[in-house]
């Protein structure tokens, strides 16, 4: 898998290859989704039922609820939207945010160490965490939340960390 264009925030060389990508499950984008979509129908029934009735303050309410409902599904989407995981043949990345970017990245012959944990809902809905330890540190050091199909990822990850040592990259 490989993108078509590179991303500002994704710096890859010429020997270096995209082994997987993704964002976080949609579960992320949690109740703020269907809430925001449900206030916005809910305002635009309003909306439009008062405005037939001529009651203008009503109809102003329903259009309010309405932008509210449409801005709350909106930045729930963004956050979603604006989430990237990506591991290559000799590093990890993950990036967040919406106004600012965050962007960690580590390389894998840092990597020491991967663990695959998924709740009972993960489990049910087809996602999980992996967590990234590296080297000289005790406390993970990356994770990547609520990742669709966590079992593949976690093996691409450890497929390519044993590729990494095979090939003697790492101390």
């Amino acid at each position: 898998m490989a993108f078509g264009t590179t991303p500002d925030w994704f710096h890859i060389s010429d020997d270096e290859d995209v082994i997987w990508e993704s964002r976080p499950h949609p579960i992320t984008m949690g109740l703020g989704l269907p809430v925001g979509v449900g206030l916005a129908l809910v305002g635009l029934v309003l909306a439009g039922w008062t405005a037939t009735n001529g009651a203008g303050l009503l109809t102003a309410v329903g259009l309010l609820v309405a932008v509210v409902g449409v801005g709350l599904a909106f930045a729930r989407y963004l956050v979603w939207t604006n989430t990237r995981y990506v591991i290559t043949s000799s590093e990890l990345y993950k990036k967040h945010g919406v106004v600012s970017r965050d962007v960690t990245q580590f390389r894998l012959d840092r990597v020491q160490n991967t663990s695959l944990s998924q709740s009972a809902a993960g489990r049910a809905l087809g996602y999980g965490d992996l967590t990234v330890y590296t080297a000289g540190s005790g406390d993970p050091e990356l994770v990547f939340e609520r990742v669709a199909n966590p079992e593949r990822a976690s093996q691409l990850l450890s497929d390519q960390l044993e590729e990494t040592t095979a090939d003697g990259s790492t101390v």
